[in-house]
């Protein structure tokens, strides 16, 4: 009786660890991504389980996808959540169970050098803010572990929707942040390289931040149409014109005070260089893949007075309430960029479509 009990007993264990099983989008290497059944994660102290409702999939994504960004094999990509929180772990408060959170893609500490010094993105060293399918398994599954949850839960209004804050969590802060890292003024001129999700976020975000002229350099015409639909003033089709040229006679011969750069090639970086003002402002937004040097023409041999920033997406509960706060008033309404929708077991079509620019695609929604 004893053997029998025990054979049960483990049946019964092994019966319930199989149910304990999500679907996940796992990277098995460059190139190779497949659905696997993995462990849905448990809350450890100061961590949250949160049921993935709504997700995307992102530009670093493929980058991953191709080998171009290295992270480990075996890996949950994505980082871009929206969901409901399942379970929490031990030293929570102000949460509970059932609760609708918006994640940022960037989960910082709050309590570190950077965090405290108020580089967020930076937490805990270069690039340790981006967790997310990068360092720890991400959003593309079922569900999801919630680093350091009481300083990255951003509960959802309830007048919100999942569609109308997924992409807050990455792109839009990302691209607004794009203005804020290079103090955009009110009347500046800004021009905006590519107009992939990210630079149509970018564009929104320099006219946020007071802008007065919005010029955008694009040869996609999906991506010109939504560009003019999201706020930019002037298209420069680089196939058709010279893109420095363009922006000289569009400022006077004086060039824009700031350049944002949002594609990540060597070639877009500059000419976002080449359209400066004597001390503009390159605001660079792109990961990059390749080599990448500055050419001693357009940075006037080092003596230009330029600036060149870059940004890494900010992250946070505070960045994410402000973010929806826009949301919720009728600032920013980024739900014409969510061109297709995909089951999660159907999203290894959903990225080659989006990795492919297949179908007039700007960013794909998953639902898992």
């Amino acid at each position: 009786m004893a053997t029998l009990a025990t054979t049960v007993h483990q049946s019964g264990a092994r019966s319930k660890a199989r149910v304990q099983k999500m679907r996940a989008l796992v990277f098995q290497g460059p190139n190779q991504i497949g659905i696997e059944s993995v462990p849905i994660p448990k809350p450890g102290y100061g961590e949250a389980v949160i049921r993935v409702t709504l997700t995307t999939i992102c530009g670093t994504d493929v980058h991953i996808l191709k080998g171009e960004y290295p992270v480990k094999p075996g890996l949950v990509i994505g980082h871009e959540p929206v969901g409901v929180i399942q379970e929490l772990g031990p030293g929570m408060k102000d949460y509970a169970v059932g609760d609708r959170v918006l994640v940022g893609a960037i989960t910082p500490c709050g309590q570190c050098e950077f965090c405290l010094g108020g580089k967020l993105s930076q937490c805990g060293g270069a690039i340790g803010g981006w967790k997310f399918g990068n360092t720890i398994n991400g959003a593309q599954a079922e569900y999801l572990l919630v680093p350091n949850a009481q300083a990255n839960l951003a509960k959802i209004p309830d007048e919100l929707t999942d569609e109308q804050v997924v992409l807050l969590a990455d792109i839009a802060s990302t691209g607004f942040s794009a203005s804020e890292s290079a103090g955009v003024q009110f009347g500046d001129s800004v021009a905006i390289f590519a107009q992939g999700p990210i630079g149509l976020c970018a564009t929104v975000g320099a006219r946020l931040k007071g802008a007065g002229l919005v010029i955008a350099v694009e040869s996609d015409p999906v991506r010109i149409a939504m560009s003019k639909r999201m706020g930019a003033d002037v298209m420069i089709d680089y196939h058709k014109h010279d893109v420095i040229d363009a922006v000289r006679r569009l400022t006077r011969g004086r060039g824009v005070d700031v350049a944002i750069e949002a594609l990540g090639t060597a070639q877009t970086f500059e000419n976002a260089l080449g359209v400066l003002r004597p001390g503009g402002t390159l605001s660079s937004l792109g990961v990059y893949s390749g080599k990448l040097s500055i050419p001693l023409g357009p940075f006037a041999a080092g003596l230009g007075d330029h600036k060149i920033v870059t940004t890494l997406c900010p992250g946070g509960k505070e960045r994410m309430r402000r973010l929806m706060e826009l949301v919720r008033h009728g600032r920013v309404d980024l739900r014409p960029l969510l061109t297709h929708t995909f089951a999660l077991g159907d999203i290894t079509k959903a990225y080659d479509l989006f990795a492919n620019r297949k179908d007039g695609v700007l960013k794909v929604a998953i639902r898992p």
